[in-house]
């Protein structure tokens, strides 16, 4: 299971990566820098959000997982 710390940071780092691309393509679609940085922003913030609750609700479902007490490669 993953610390919280560690979620936070995955989360921080790809935001950042989904803020980029949301300037990029918000420009383009609006021509306006404040328009385009405002969405991008938001849809930042939001995302970042739902991705630790998400990650904190999956870190607590164990379907799925392999024991590693019972893992076959060395």
């Amino acid at each position: 299971m993953d610390s919280a710390a560690r979620t936070i940071v995955k989360a921080v780092s790809w935001q950042a990566l989904g803020l980029l691309s949301m300037v990029i393509i918000g420009y383009l679609f609006t021509g306006s820098v404040v328009a385009a940085g405002s969405l991008a922003l938001v849809t930042t913030a939001c995302g970042a959000l739902c991705y630790v609750l998400h990650e904190r609700v999956w870190n607590r479902i164990s379907w799925g997982r392999m024991d590693p007490r019972y893992s076959t490669s060395q």
